[in-house]
């Protein structure tokens, strides 16, 4: 037994390093491939609660507003984490960001430096190496249902927190001793509220705008009858962004679109 043990060391001293560096790899490998979730999102170990709350402060920075220093709503958190899916270009992150760099903050629309490309994701779907043309086709598809998904829970979650923020501003009066700073902590919140709600709208329009070119190219490289289907998954996401609920807010939302 004695003789068991002490050979235990020897064993671990003469091991091979390159092996070990191989079997981290393969650690690494295994634990990452579950940082992601459904549609890319991060699953919820890899991320903490208010891991969009960016969102609304770039909202109200890009205007020139300061953010809200108020705590998260729940419904105030998921309309942040339910609008990234739109904000977040489709197809702009590769596989191994998921897992190494999972995204950065993205700049919004009343930035005076952005500018949106509408051919950057049909160049991206062209570009990228398939084995067959029909898996082309069935990406940009893919993509639509996943924002036909999104879209109604999206803006249930914004109607709620719309009318929260309605109830929010009919209360100022009702409220004693408002500070000067909760009276502008307050407003900050719900302007950011809505400017998130009209920056998911802005990225919706973008998305229709970027599956249109990339369904007229792939129809030009690759013509197949399948792009008649998803002509219609595409005409069916415009049709239900016009038909969106029209939800007025207490107080103006954005002032300049830069």
């Amino acid at each position: 037994m004695s003789g068991l043990c002490a050979s235990r060391p020897a064993r671990l001293r003469y091991s091979n390093p390159f092996r070990s560096y191989v079997a981290l790899l393969a650690c690494a490998a295994a634990l990452g491939g579950c940082a992601s979730g459904d549609f890319g999102r991060t699953r919820d170990f890899g991320r903490s609660d208010d891991t969009h709350r960016w969102v609304g402060a770039e909202a109200n920075a890009s205007r020139k507003l300061a953010p809200s220093q108020f705590q998260l709503t729940e419904s105030e958190r998921l309309l942040r984490d339910q609008a990234f899916f739109f904000i977040e270009p489709p197809r702009s992150r590769p596989a191994w960001k998921s897992v190494f760099g999972d995204y950065q903050p993205i700049q919004s629309p009343w930035r005076q430096d952005t500018r949106f490309d509408r051919t950057a994701y049909g160049r991206l779907l062209i570009d990228e190496p398939h084995r067959s043309h029909m898996s082309r086709y069935g990406v940009l598809m893919d993509d639509v249902r996943n924002d036909l998904t999104r879209f109604d829970p999206f803006f249930l979650t914004a109607a709620r927190v719309n009318d929260l923020d309605k109830k929010r501003f009919a209360a100022f009066n009702l409220v004693s001793g408002m500070t000067p700073q909760e009276r502008e902590d307050a407003l900050a919140r719900m302007k950011e509220n809505a400017a998130i709600v009209q920056w998911a709208e802005t990225c919706l329009e973008q998305r229709i705008a970027s599956y249109q070119w990339a369904l007229q190219r792939l129809v030009i490289h690759t013509p197949d009858n399948t792009a008649a289907d998803a002509d219609r998954l595409i005409a069916e996401l415009a049709a239900r962004l016009k038909r969106r609920p029209s939800l007025t807010t207490p107080v103006a939302a954005v002032v300049s679109k830069g």
